[in-house]
Order: C-alpha cells, then sequence, then structure tokens
C-alpha cells in the first residue's frame, strides 16, 4: 500500500532535517517548500529525492547553509550574483523577488547567477509569478557535470541543460519544463539504481551505440544521455544545449572553461511583465485562444486528448494537497534513514 503524506507535514520534516544539518531557519524553510512542490507537481526525481543529497552536499561544506549574495555587477534592469554555493532554491526565490520588483519598473529583469547550489525543479518556481502576469524564463546548467555529448559525439560534455517557461492565460498558466537532453541524470541514477531499462533507446554506449541501458553512464569510458532528438535529430538538442550554455555559463562568465569546485548551478532567470507590451489581458487573450483551440484539437486516440504543458502537473498538486502527497517508492525509505540519523519523527501520514 502507498504511504500518503500530507504536504505540510513533509515541508516540515525537511525543514527540521535541513536545519539540524546547519542550515539557517529561511534558507531550510526554501530548500522544503521547493523540494516539496516538485512532488507535488510529479516531479519526483527532483523533489523530496533531493533531500538525501542535498544533505551530503551540506555536510560535506559544498553547499552553504548560511551566508549573503555576493553582487558581482548590476544595471537597471540586469544583474550578476555570486552565489557562493548558498543553496540554490533560496537563492531562485531571492532572484524572483527581486526580478518581480525591477520588472514592475522596467517591463523585464534578468538575473545571472554563478556559483548556486543545486536548484532542485525548475518547474517548482513557475507557477506563482506566472499567476502574478510575469512570463518566466529559467534555465541552468551545471559545469561540474558532463553527461551528455555533442551531437555526432561519444564524450560527454554537457549536463542535460534543462529550461523551463511559466505563460500566463485567463486561466492556468503554460508551464513548460524541458532540457536539452530526452532524459535526466536523476531518472538515469534511479533507473540504474532499481536494474531497469529505459522504455526507448535514451543513451548512447561509449562506441556511440543506441541502447535502453541506463548503465552505461557508470561504464570505463562512460557513455552519455542523448540530446533531445536522439540519433536522428539530436543536432536541435544540441543546439539547446549550447544556448543553455550561452545564458547561464556565457553570462555569468563561470562555467566548463573554469576550474569548477563540485555539484552546484549556473543560472539564467527572467521576468518579463506582460502589462509592460501589448497589455496584460491582451497577452492572456492571446496564449488562452491556443490552450482553449489545442485542447479542442482532434485527437489521435480519443482516450488521450490534448493537453498543454504543465495542466496536468497543476491538477496533480490541487489533488495531492487535498487528499495527500504519494511519494515514490525510494523516496521514503530515504526519509527514514534521515529521521533515525537527526532523531526528528517521519511526516505525518494520511
Amino acid at each position: 500500500m502507498t504511504d500518503i503524506y500530507s504536504a505540510d507535514s513533509l515541508i516540515r520534516f525537511a525543514k527540521q532535517v535541513l536545519e539540524a544539518n546547519g542550515m539557517q531557519q529561511d534558507m531550510a524553510q526554501d530548500v522544503a517548500d521547493v523540494l516539496v512542490e516538485g512532488d507535488l507537481l510529479g516531479h519526483n526525481t527532483h523533489g523530496l529525492a533531493l533531500l538525501t543529497p542535498y544533505i551530503a552536499v551540506l555536510k560535506n561544506g559544498h553547499m552553504q547553509g548560511a551566508g549573503q549574495i555576493d553582487v558581482v555587477s548590476e544595471r537597471a534592469a540586469v544583474a550578476t550574483w555570486d552565489g557562493g554555493y548558498l543553496p540554490g532554491p533560496w537563492l531562485i526565490r531571492r532572484g524572483l523577488d527581486w526580478a518581480q520588483t525591477v520588472a514592475k519598473e522596467f517591463g523585464t529583469a534578468t538575473l545571472v547567477i554563478k556559483r548556486s547550489s543545486h536548484i532542485a525543479a525548475l518547474a517548482a518556481y513557475l507557477e506563482q509569478p506566472a499567476r502574478d502576469g510575469f512570463m518566466v524564463q529559467l534555465m541552468c546548467s551545471d559545469p561540474f557535470v558532463a553527461s551528455v555529448a555533442p551531437f555526432g559525439g561519444t564524450e560527454p560534455l554537457f549536463t542535460p541543460n534543462p529550461m523551463s517557461y511559466g505563460i500566463p492565460t485567463k486561466n492556468d498558466p503554460i508551464m513548460i519544463d524541458i532540457s536539452a537532453s530526452i532524459t535526466t541524470n536523476a531518472m538515469t541514477s534511479r533507473l540504474h539504481g532499481s536494474d531497469k531499462q529505459g522504455k526507448h533507446k535514451w543513451w548512447l554506449d561509449a562506441t556511440g551505440s543506441p541502447t535502453t541501458d541506463p548503465s552505461v553512464l557508470e561504464t570505463d569510458p562512460p557513455g552519455t544521455l542523448m540530446p533531445l532528438g536522439g540519433i536522428d535529430a539530436g543536432h536541435k538538442g544540441f543546439s539547446l544545449g549550447l544556448f543553455v550554455e550561452s545564458m547561464t555559463a556565457g553570462l555569468s562568465g563561470h562555467g566548463r572553461a573554469d576550474d569548477v569546485a563540485g555539484w552546484g548551478a549556473t543560472v539564467y532567470l527572467q521576468l518579463t511583465d506582460c502589462d509592460a507590451f501589448g497589455g496584460a489581458s491582451e497577452f492572456e487573450r492571446q496564449m488562452q485562444w491556443l490552450v482553449d483551440h489545442s485542447m479542442a484539437n482532434k485527437p489521435i486516440n480519443q482516450d488521450s486528448p490534448v493537453r498543454v504543458p504543465g495542466q496536468r502537473a497543476i491538477a496533480r498538486k490541487a489533488e495531492q494537497l487535498r487528499c495527500g502527497v504519494s511519494l515514490h517508492d525510494t523516496i521514503v525509505p530515504a526519509l527514514k534513514i534521515l529521521s533515525e540519523a537527526n532523531n526528528i519523527a517521519m511526516p505525518d501520514q494520511i
């Protein structure tokens, strides 16, 4: 039987564990909120599944549990921060606060952050700003990690380089969260740890042959994740990966050309106030028309109608807030270990 937990109790538990391991209270609150938001939306490889690795890097000193943001440069509507490996969710939330204030004045605000720690699920930051009338763009790379080869190559060079977009409509926002690779490192690790194969040939072995076996990333020499588009059209994913690198590593001046210490993120964040252009109501009218006509489009399979990005995630979140959060079966055992190690009661089951 699947264990079901209240969202509030999961947030409270994660916050207590983070504080017990040296993270200051406001940072722990943001990290806990964002991790549980990931699970609420269905991004269960980037929700509480990350709590154990976050504690590990917090304990070894690579993630900092306290400190201040270093503003490297700032003009009217653009800024660069050095995050000093402070918690990624805290940095992104502080960045959103800054960007909303600036975008209200100038119409748009752009922030890049170097030396952030991992920022969890990008989708977890999209909903509220989009409901407030801002179009959100958020993307990141990790110059310490390499698992995706350039199209036509066999050696890992990039991370999956995720990119996300929150787009206001008259109703629920469109929420896009995709990567420049077919699958992610986290999903690869989960499948490998469970001795499972992928549903499709998402990986290349070290010779460049497509495979369903995620364990090829652990061979010597290692295999790679395929770029988005796969063996036939992977030039598209490669191109998107280069774009993300330019917006993160390039604009921040911190990336793969440098000697990077450990797991983290280089981040690009932009907010656009839709009201500053053709008007918020007109923007929403145009986007709602597209949503409505997409969903009304004649489906290939009558049992599987067209849905827009974020629709299922928002519905899942609403359901889990009402009825409780169903965690992936690999997560609860990890939470129990953290509970015992830190002498903190497990979250409340429903």
